[in-house]
């Protein structure tokens, strides 16, 4: 099975339909949301400040998206299919085509864009109870798609446990940890890149 193969792409969530007036609800939480997170921090924004903004009830809102997570998850959901897309369908290094090697190392290097500017977001979808980081869908997906890359590239590994460890090293939690002492992201993207080079090394 290939990175870009038709399995691979039926991993990606599928947009479900919703009525007009839901649809609306949903937008307006979400741009609320995102404002009252990016003004005040995530961290510091409760679920009754959003439903106020948002001129909706609580309950409205908690049945949306069931919790502050869920709204983070919600809100990731448009920059993680960008990202799932330019993986499947995308081009060279990040997309089909090219050196699997180069695919992973470009996979780790646009997920720590997407790290840089969402990292609080991300955190709390995977921080919210112990393990739910590895049923996220989007998880599910990189760990799919590194695990193909890794088998091509080094078939002598154990392509599913090395993806798992490779993932464990973007941790949103170990990333913010990292990021609050002395480490930059340059650091950063320079250690990971190191140890990925020489994971991929024959």
């Amino acid at each position: 099975m290939s990175a870009g193969s038709p399995e691979v792409a039926e991993l990606i969530r599928r947009p479900v339909r919703e009525r007009a007036d839901a649809a609306r609800n949903r937008s307006r939480i979400l741009v609320v949301a995102a404002e009252l997170f990016r003004e005040q921090g995530v961290d510091n924004v409760s679920l009754d400040a959003i439903a106020a903004r948002a001129g909706v009830g609580k309950g409205t809102l908690y049945r949306r998206f069931g919790s502050k997570s869920g709204l983070a998850v919600a809100l990731l959901d448009a920059q993680e299919s960008e990202l799932q897309d330019r993986m499947l369908h995308g081009p060279p290094p990040l997309g089909p085509g090219g050196d699997a090697g180069m695919r992973i190392a470009a996979f780790f290097d646009t997920y720590l864009d997407l790290l840089d500017t969402n990292l609080e977001l991300v955190r709390l979808s995977e921080t919210t109870a112990p393990g739910v980081r590895y049923q996220i869908g989007s998880y599910c997906l990189w760990q799919h798609h590194l695990s193909v890359l890794l088998a091509e590239a080094r078939p002598e590994l154990d392509a599913q446990g090395t993806s798992h460890l490779l993932l464990a090293m973007v941790d949103a939690d170990l990333q913010q940890a990292l990021r609050s002492s002395e480490f930059t992201s340059v650091r950063i993207r320079g250690a990971l890149g190191e140890m990925v080079r020489r994971v991929l090394a024959a």
